[in-house]
Parts: structure tokens; sequence; C-alpha cells
């Protein structure tokens, strides 16, 4: 697809296995634009925690969504993997870089579930899971986004983010 200067700057988001980093990544390529993995910004604490299968809370996210805000804001139109599971989340983020549109990954627990069985994360326990599910608020119709389903294959989800974002910029 190329760089486009009217592409706005994306999170990829959703709950654990969904594909965030490896969607993210592709799309980032695909869109000749930098790629910020929001993973990669945790504290060894919020690592370490969420490896033993302890949710994060709002105090332990505030520092890592700040320096997610800092990238979104100092980073031409990047894209972002992102949990951003909270409204309040995403209006922090909105608040560095008020362009952001989201692209929710989104199915079926039981799709997910698998997704996580099948990978290795470094940090990330598949225990966690139904804590996001829990957490997760849905974006609102104010909120610049699209949703893709996830029970497909990458490739098809890959197009269907890149339709979703062509539409968007059109």
């Amino acid at each position: 697809m190329g760089h486009s200067p009217f592409l706005p700057p994306l999170v990829i988001m959703g709950v654990s296995g969904t594909g965030k980093t490896v969607l993210g990544a592709q799309v980032a390529h695909a869109l000749d634009r930098r790629f910020v993995d929001a993973d990669d910004l945790h504290s060894a604490a919020n690592k370490a925690k969420m490896g033993s299968g302890v949710p994060l809370t709002d105090e332990d996210r505030a520092p890592w969504l700040d320096s997610v805000a800092v990238e979104a804001a100092r980073t031409p139109a990047p894209v972002i993997a992102c949990s951003a599971l909270k409204r309040t989340y995403r209006d922090l983020l909105r608040r560095s870089a008020p362009s952001l549109v989201f692209i929710h990954l989104d199915g079926p627990r039981e799709v997910i579930a698998d997704h996580l069985a099948r990978r290795d994360h470094e940090f990330m326990s598949p225990d966690l899971l139904d804590s996001q599910l829990a957490t997760l608020e849905p974006l609102a119709a104010e909120e610049a986004h699209a949703t893709v389903d996830v029970d497909q294959s990458i490739p098809d989800v890959l197009n269907a983010i890149l339709d979703s974002v062509n539409r968007m910029s059109a």
C-alpha cells in the first residue's frame, strides 16, 4: 500500500491472544509505518505480575499508558499494538494523538483461548484472558474505530484491517 501522509496513527487493540503484535507489525510493514509494541514498554514489575497470572490494576497501567502515549505523540502516524481495553485508556492515548484510530481485534473466547494455548509469550499468562475480557469496554460510536474478527486466517485478518483503514482514510 505504501506511505500515505493521510493515513492516521493506528492502535491495533484487543485482549491478549488476538494477534495484536503479529498483525500490528504486518500492518506497519504494509503501510510503511513504524511499529510500536506496547508490550515492550511495560516495566519489569508489570511483566512479572502478569507472568504470575495477576491482572494489572489501573495504577500499574498508568506509567505504561503514559509511555505508550509518548510514543503515539512523537512517532509520525505509528502502528501501535496495545490492549487499550478501557475507554479511559483510549482517551488518554487520544489526548496525545487526537487522530488515533483503533482497530479492535475481536473474536469468540474459545478462538482467542486457542490462540493463547498455541503461543509462547514472554510474560503474559493465558490465565488472564477472562480478566481481560471482563475489563474490555466496547468502543463507542464516537471513537474512530473498526472491529475485525480474528476467527479467520492471519492473511484474511490483515486484509480486513487494511480494507478498514482504506475506508476510514478515503
